[in-house]
């Protein structure tokens, strides 16, 4: 086992995380000076840890021994950073939130621990969605919705709504994940305006006035490609369309199956073997 160590500025945080997204071994740290803070990533080989090293500096070691279950408890899990906006907590204990909630003054801290097989947001699919999220909700001066489409653990909706949706609405295939997504939802609060409930995309339609001024869809490209019209009947006519779970293999049949069914184009961004994507009706 090998580690990949480097210092970096606070202010920093977030870009390092989503450029190491991709590497499950990573942990982020406070450093011992207030402004800075130590990444970590441990890996299975030394070549990985030198490919590191080579790429962004910092130095490489060998790691003897190392307490996977401590390295990995929640409490140990670094936050997600997102954007100015959100801090997202793997941990739900009180005293963490508290910490968290001064060391981002002025942030909505969410938490959201793994459980049930969900994760908490962390996977490059997930955190980039709530990247664009982030961004589309910033310029927003009137009242907004969002319809959440397979919503795994309820962080896009809920942070819709923290973001300003004055509604939301957000449903999953498969019911062990609404259920985790109700209990995460009450575990947070101020979730008032959703409506959470188990639905299939190829049979859920939207009722009248209910199309949504941001739709998000975090689905397996296979599942994307054949739903776009539904999507499409999900948003308003200038609606958001955020897309993610395509591999960066299926990128290009799966935005071709959006042109198709008359979506543009509008970002691509690609975050280690996964590609989200914002769209509009053309």
């Amino acid at each position: 086992m090998w580690v990949w160590k480097k210092t970096i500025a606070k202010a920093n945080e977030e870009e390092w995380q989503a450029r190491l997204s991709n590497l499950p071994g990573t942990v982020i740290s406070e450093a011992f000076h207030a402004e800075r803070l130590n990444i970590d990533v441990y890996t299975e080989s030394q070549e990985e840890a030198l490919v590191l090293a080579a790429c962004y500096g910092g130095k490489t070691e060998e790691v003897q021994t190392v307490d996977w279950v401590a390295a990995t408890a929640p409490e140990n899990t670094p936050p997600l950073i997102i954007r100015d906006r959100l801090v997202i907590s793997a941990s739900d204990e009180p005293s963490v939130l508290e910490d968290l909630q001064q060391r981002y003054p002025g942030r909505i801290i969410l938490t959201f621990p793994a459980e049930r097989a969900f994760g908490t947001g962390n996977h490059a699919t997930t955190s980039t969605c709530l990247r664009m999220l982030c961004d589309e909700a910033k310029g927003r001066k009137e009242a907004w919705t969002l319809t959440d489409i397979g919503c795994g653990t309820g962080v896009l909706a809920l942070a819709g709504l923290r973001l300003g949706a004055k509604h939301a609405i957000s449903f999953d295939f498969d019911p062990i994940a609404v259920d985790v997504a109700r209990h995460n939802i009450e575990r947070n609060g101020g979730a008032d305006n959703l409506e959470l409930f188990q639905a299939d995309v190829f049979e859920w339609a939207p009722a009248p006035g209910e199309q949504a001024d941001i739709v998000l869809a975090n689905l397996f490209s296979t599942v994307l490609q054949k739903a776009f019209p539904r999507l499409v009947a999900a948003m308003k006519p200038s609606g958001i369309l955020i897309i993610s779970g395509i591999l960066n293999t299926q990128k290009d049949e799966t935005l071709d199956a959006a042109r198709a069914a008359g979506l543009k184009v509008l970002k691509v961004v690609s975050r280690g073997k996964w590609t989200t994507a914002k769209l509009t009706q053309a």
